[in-house]
């Protein structure tokens, strides 16, 4: 990406960054995505993994907000990502008998009715209300007492960190330039234009510069520090809100339907994940360390005291398998309540040659990124192509239903069970047929992982040679997410999946050692921070293990 003068940069692996490199280089524009450790690393991997319109921006009367996501949603069930993305029903219990289920019953009407007006509800059932006993039906966990009936409607779901490393993969198939582990330590400049960047390839320790005609900074939480680099203050700020999540197994809590409950503050969701639940989240201020925010074990409290209300059978600290803390970047307002800020996003061109992309929620990165990519097109001296995204389905994608119908016969070829077959197309869908390859080349990497039965070894050498990963970190927490997942963060697989990645890595037998033990002690640093009583202290024993560097 240095050989030549580009048409744009974009700093920020992230969604929306992952999701702008795409959007411009299917325009024909010739273009690099840099992040500075892995793709998704920072807020993109620690979502609540919704795909949804937000049903409680109806509520605060933000129309526009939720027709733009549920149009998004669609797009992505239906023909941008089918077999990464999937509906998930969701039960609203009803704690009053006379006006709330009205209330409710309006708002998830006109959900429904605005997502049929976009054209995109084609494969999600419409909402239902539910008596009482139907719904303990449904959600055998609740108390009897915490409900009076309720509302049952669909969003969908997304394993965040794989969908943005698909988009960065998807842009590289067309042509895109793509590196993860590269920082940007200044911007290029003649005299007020802004012309390319300046990185360091943090594996090697080798600089480059990289010049543009536009640079896109599309990097969240860290707009602010990024828009310095251009010695600009901006047009508008960034404030960063932490939300915490909790995973626990799924036998737990029985139900089949996912949860959403209201609290004093904003709603908590319980959401189904393979064979867990995720809980969440929280909405608190965060002014300390951007790349490893902490939960608290006060954070934790809050949403099991949350949860437990209307739960028959309590959960305590001894369920929780798994817990991540997530920044989202919210655009600076009046309010000091991070929960009133607003979602929106928006583009500046603070300096010639600069654009950046702000705000927003996951939904919608595809919107965010066409936006910054059209800012970028207006400071060229040429026409650029309209965004084609909506129509540009993502690798893996297509044939994916073909696919699976096609799942007993795949299942009886490869020899691998048909849930197993089911697994790799939920993550992998057309691109399955590389995984099994691997397969057919070394039958020991069917096996699963230990510690992890849901992952096979081919996956973990699969996302080194297909999918970028360069350290262990990556395979455990991104590629695959066995460290929210597993009893043990991880700790058993650690080993053999560093076993495995040495080989096409070139690691050295110390180097493999070293990566365990810095995944060992990064884990043990998260239960750490999770034992504090505040942020502060969180931070703190978080940072007792620094990023792994080569």
């Amino acid at each position: 990406m240095s050989a030549t003068e580009l048409d744009v940069l974009v700093i920020g692996g992230g969604v929306v960054g992952c999701g702008a490199a795409l959007d411009a280089v299917t325009r024909g524009l010739t273009t690099a995505v840099v992040e500075q450790r892995d793709w998704a690393s920072g807020t993109s991997s620690r979502s609540s993994k919704l795909i949804h319109g937000g049903l409680r921006y109806l509520e605060m009367l933000d129309f526009g907000l939720v027709r733009e996501a549920l149009r998004e949603r669609g797009l992505l069930l239906q023909r941008i990502a089918p077999h990464l993305v999937r509906p998930v029903p969701f039960l609203y219990p009803l704690a009053h008998r006379v006006w709330e289920r009205p209330y409710v019953g309006a708002g998830v009407l006109l959900y429904d009715a605005m997502s049929t007006a976009g054209g995109t509800s084609r494969g999600l059932p419409h909402h239902r209300h539910l008596s009482k006993r139907r719904a303990l039906r449904e959600a055998p966990c609740l108390r009897s007492d915490a409900l009076v009936g309720a509302v049952q409607y669909y969003d969908a779901q997304v394993d965040d960190a794989r969908h943005t490393m698909m988009l960065a993969r998807t842009a590289a198939s067309f042509g895109a330039f793509v590196a993860n582990r590269t920082r940007v330590i200044g911007l290029l400049r003649e005299g007020e234009r802004v012309t390319g960047a300046r990185v360091v390839d943090t594996e090697t320790g080798t600089e480059l510069e990289v010049r543009a005609r536009q640079v896109i900074n599309a990097t969240g939480v860290w707009t602010d520090e990024t828009q310095a680099l251009a010695d600009s203050r901006g047009q508008f700020h960034v404030r960063a809100s932490k939300g915490i999540h909790l995973v626990v197994p799924r036998d737990r809590l029985q139900s089949s339907t996912g949860l959403i409950l209201r609290t004093e503050k904003s709603v908590l969701f319980v959401i189904p994940w393979g064979r867990h639940w995720i809980i969440g989240t929280t909405d608190t201020d965060w002014s300390l360390d951007k790349s490893h925010p902490a939960a608290t074990a006060r954070d934790i409290d809050y949403l099991l005291e949350h949860v437990n209300s209307v739960l028959n059978s309590p959960l305590s600290r001894e369920d929780v398998e798994g817990v991540y803390a997530g920044l989202r970047p919210l655009l600076s307002g009046e309010s000091d309540s991070t929960s009133k800020l607003s979602r929106e996003h928006v583009v500046g061109h603070p300096v010639p040659g600069l654009v950046v992309v702000a705000g927003g929620k996951y939904t919608t990165y595809r919107v965010m990124a066409a936006d910054a990519v059209d800012e970028a097109a207006r400071g060229m001296d040429r026409q650029v192509a309209d965004s084609v995204t909506a129509a540009t389905p993502l690798v893996g994608a297509d044939g994916f239903a073909a696919l699976t119908n096609q799942r007993r016969a795949l299942a009886k070829s490869s020899g691998l069970h048909v849930a197993r077959i089911d697994h790799l197309l939920n993550r992998y869908g057309s691109l399955i047929f590389e995984l099994l390859a691997l397969i057919a080349d070394d039958s020991s990497l069917a096996e699963p992982l230990p510690g992890a039965d849901d992952y096979l070894r081919a996956e973990v050498v699969y996302a080194v040679t297909h999918e970028g990963a360069r350290h262990l970190e990556d395979v455990l927490s991104r590629r695959t997410r066995i460290s929210i997942e597993a009893w043990d963060r991880g700790l058993r697989s650690a080993q053999t999946a560093a076993d495995l990645m040495a080989g096409p890595l070139g690691w050295s037998a110390q180097q493999t050692a070293s990566e365990v033990a810095h995944y060992q002690a990064r884990v043990q640093a998260e239960r750490d921070s999770q034992e504090q009583p505040d942020d502060k202290a969180a931070e703190a024993a978080r940072l007792e293990v620094p990023d792994i560097v080569a």
